[in-house]
């Protein structure tokens, strides 16, 4: 069978890092059948690939949707900043993740790509680098999304060790254009744009173009080796070196007050708890201060070495980022 005719399926597909995987898949001539769970097909709904409905809480739809399949890409998550969420971070995080390695297994699937985070491993000491020697988080003091993507990757490894072939991915903060949604930081450069930015915060973090993870997706397909842990990072900036390069690129001056993390926190926990109130997903929470606060440096040689990895610039996805926005009408208020 020829790579071009062997069945993709993406699970996650209508998402921000699937609709790049999806339309980079498309681009190679590869047949997908991308796994949807509502009736939003985002901004693939147009490509020339197949649709199957399922929920990765729901067994039984996902061997339907594997059947045939050769690669299986596991993108389908919930990234939270605010906690478990009433369970649903556990279910589709952990549980979800099972139900799709088992399915993957019980359909004959050659591979499985699994996307999960950075967020899953134990941050090293102070200074140190994080790589993936690091072991999977299990501390009740990490937040809800870190232990729910370390026990995604607890109970796909359950099931690699009665035969499947899988490799892991652990990107870091994702940006880039195809963000429909939008994300929470592709809502923060759209609010940045628009003037809506009081003051900024100190912590940064190491960014990830989705389009970089969508490659090394691609080439983990292809050169991962079995069972193997490839962390993805991009540059390391603060938030205030980010919104710099955003205004050199927008020529819209960032903020240049910068709130006191201590000060920040508290108004997190304010915002958080009015935005829940509204229906929000609020932007800020304490958690993501946390993660801005304490973020370590990250090593991807492992996977510029196996997989030839090579991040983009970060000017390059900033202003990839506005561009998407502008023709999609979402810079002016």
């Amino acid at each position: 069978m020829k790579q071009s005719d062997a069945m993709i399926v993406v699970t996650g597909a209508s998402g921000h890092i699937g609709g790049n995987l999806v339309n980079a898949l498309v681009d190679r001539g590869r047949h997908v059948r991308a796994l949807i769970n509502n009736n939003d097909r985002g901004l693939i709904g147009d490509l020339d690939i197949e649709f199957a409905h399922g929920d990765v809480c729901d067994p039984a739809s996902l061997k339907a949707a594997f059947c045939g399949a050769k690669v299986v890409y596991h993108l389908a998550g919930i990234i939270s900043l605010d906690g478990d969420q009433g369970g649903r971070v556990q279910a589709v995080n952990v549980t979800g993740v099972r139900n799709v390695a088992r399915a993957a297994l019980a359909c004959g699937v050659e591979r499985m790509v699994h996307v999960s985070s950075v967020h899953a491993f134990v941050p090293p000491p102070d200074g140190a680098v994080l790589d993936e020697s690091r072991p999977l988080t299990a501390r009740p003091t990490d937040t809800a999304y870190a232990r729910s993507k370390a026990g995604g990757e607890r109970e796909l490894r359950q099931v690699m060790q009665q035969g499947l072939d899988a490799v892991i991915l652990n990107p870091t903060a994702v940006l880039g254009p195809l963000d429909v949604t939008p994300s929470s930081m592709g809502q923060f450069f759209i609010d940045l744009y628009r003037r809506k930015v009081p003051a900024l915060i100190p912590g940064g973090y190491t960014w990830i173009d989705a389009r970089d993870v969508a490659e090394a997706a691609l080439a983990a397909e292809q050169k991962g080796r079995r069972g193997e842990n490839y962390l993805l990072a991009g540059p390391r900036l603060s938030v205030v070196e980010l919104c710099r390069v955003a205004e050199q690129i927008t020529g819209i001056k960032s903020p240049r007050v910068i709130v006191p993390m201590w000060l920040a926190r508290r108004a997190a926990a304010a915002q958080t708890w009015r935005d829940r109130r509204r229906g929000r997903a609020p932007l800020f929470t304490p958690e993501s201060l946390d993660t801005l606060r304490t973020n370590p440096q990250v090593s991807s040689a492992k996977a510029t070495r196996e997989l030839g990895f090579q991040p983009r610039p970060i000017e390059d996805t900033v202003r990839d980022i506005y561009a998407w926005f502008r023709t999609r009408g979402q810079l002016e208020s």
